[in-house]
């Protein structure tokens, strides 16, 4: 049994008898009986454990994984309890990333990323429980005066935020010093841009071969994620019979039924998918197979390319391909139907990816909300034309049946099959 007993200075400490046979006495400071008697139960509970080499209880546990550090320290000076581990800055962040095996290699690139910024901020050797949410707040000046956008700012905080997290579960550190800091992305508008029909041809007819057009057509027209979902493309995924393409997901595949969606073969899809096909080598297995090389920047070749279609590049690249294309479906089809083909939610969609482009001011400004041609005939502001061909994968229309049914060369003969698996 323990004893509380009171100093005249009203102060109050705590003794026992630990298993040596050694009375033992821990100071408690300046603190209210109610207090005082309520750390002597968890003393006796935590004797009582270390006497007969048995666990704690649950509640003993949880409440020692809340302790402040000094009673913490008390506690393990008199042996009831182990010194928490003084865990610093570089080897934690170096151990965490190993462990989290669970993760993808893109997501531990950002991890090492991340880790770079707060060491070269907090110094290799900087103990995790000394870093204050003031600090946080300076660490994220910093990377704002070093001239980081906003959202890549709020990328690093939320990257930060899950290293700290984890210490705080593990017991490393009380609290999260990043926690109040803003981390979610912002719609940064002045980002966007609407890659044209007439750009899109420009920068195909750029491109080195057939794959580098498919790869970039499947991003414009297709709305693909690159490069995780043009390397994940497989020959047996494209549905030539029903006009479809099964695209797996490697980026949603945690969360439930995101492991793949269905998209049509858009008619502005399809010969590129064919020529790729035709100069396939025979049994290949992956749609990419040229640009699978970890070592491939296909960002820094899409560059040379588009500079070589005389263009000037754009911001995010491949991402205002997607947003392009989902800005261009959402003008004939339903939104929860385009969030479907392109892979996102339709409150992600509006944030992220709808675009407000010159066609619609031109079209809201016209006397009927229609365009008319230099010829004098009317059409539907951009996209009536795609309206009328994007109609066609969803219909099964003869054209691509016909295309299955009489191949133009013996690879060709081949497409149904591959359109069953």
């Amino acid at each position: 049994m323990a004893s509380i007993s009171r100093e005249p200075n009203g102060r109050r400490s705590i003794q026992f008898v630990a298993g040596d046979g050694k009375r033992r006495t821990i100071r408690l400071g300046k603190i209210s009986q109610r207090g005082a008697e309520a750390v002597k139960l968890r003393v006796e509970q935590l004797n009582a454990a270390a006497i007969s080499g048995h666990a704690v209880d649950p509640d003993t546990a949880r409440w020692l994984a809340t302790l402040d550090s000094p009673l913490h320290e008390k506690l393990a000076r008199v042996g009831l309890i182990h010194e928490r581990e003084t865990a610093t800055l570089t080897n934690y962040l170096a151990a965490y990333i190993v462990e989290r095996t669970d993760v993808k290699p893109l997501t531990v690139k950002k991890y090492r990323t991340t880790e770079r910024e707060l060491v070269a901020h907090f110094g290799a050797e900087q103990s995790l429980r000394l870093i204050t949410a003031g600090d946080a707040d300076g660490w994220r000046r910093s990377l704002a005066s070093c001239g980081l956008a906003e959202n890549t700012v709020r990328k690093h905080t939320a990257v930060a935020k899950v290293f700290f997290n984890a210490a705080q579960r593990k017991g490393l550190i009380e609290a999260n010093p990043f926690a109040d800091l803003k981390a979610t992305i912002q719609p940064n508008t002045s980002r966007y841009h609407f890659v044209t029909r007439e750009d899109t041809t420009a920068v195909l007819e750029a491109c080195p071969d057939a794959e580098w057009r498919l790869l970039f057509a499947l991003s414009r027209y297709g709305g693909l994620r690159c490069p995780s979902e043009h390397l994940a493309l497989r020959w047996r995924d494209i549905l030539w019979a029903r006009g479809r393409i099964n695209v797996p997901s490697p980026k949603t595949e945690h969360h439930a039924g995101g492991e793949s969606r269905t998209v049509p073969i858009f008619p502005e899809l399809l010969p590129y998918l064919q020529d790729a096909y035709e100069l396939a080598e025979d049994g290949a297995e992956f749609v990419i197979a040229r640009y699978r090389d970890t070592n491939s920047n296909l960002r820094t070749q899409l560059l040379r390319i588009i500079q070589r279609s005389g263009l000037q590049s754009w911001p995010k690249l491949f991402q205002n391909l997607r947003s392009t294309r989902e800005t261009e479906l959402a003008e004939d089809f339903p939104l929860h139907v385009v969030c479907a083909w392109i892979g996102n939610s339709q409150p992600v969609a509006a944030k992220h990816y709808l675009q407000v482009t010159d066609d619609h001011f031109e079209r809201a400004a016209s006397l009927d909300g229609r365009l008319e041609k230099r010829d004098g005939s009317r059409q539907k502001g951009r996209n009536a034309a795609p309206q009328k061909a994007l109609q066609n994968p969803v219909q099964q229309p003869s054209e691509m049946a016909g295309m299955a049914r009489q191949p133009r060369s013996e690879k060709r003969d081949s497409l149904g099959k591959h359109g069953d698996c």
